[in-house]
């Protein structure tokens, strides 16, 4: 059985990037920034922290970050071309 720092690492490398309402909905994970952490240092992965602003249903401002994985697109478009 996958814990949920795996299940988030494996999200990036298939998708690129993950907010927090992705790691919850998806994989119960609260507290992503904790795995974001672990993920960079453990598993020495490339991840950038991109904030985000946003109104919610009362129209009052929310903070998120979304994290990306630096290296997801050079990797992706090598993969299509076959290199």
């Amino acid at each position: 059985m996958k814990n949920k720092t795996q299940k988030v690492r494996e999200h990036l490398l298939k998708y690129g990037e993950i907010d927090t309402w992705t790691a919850i909905q998806k994989y119960g994970a609260t507290r992503l920034s904790a795995i974001i952490y672990r993920l960079r240092n453990e598993y020495d992965m490339n991840i950038e922290t991109h904030e985000r602003c946003v109104k919610d249903r009362n129209n009052s401002t929310c903070n998120y970050a979304l994290y990306k994985l630096v290296d997801f697109e050079i990797d992706r478009i090598m993969k299509e071309i076959g290199e």
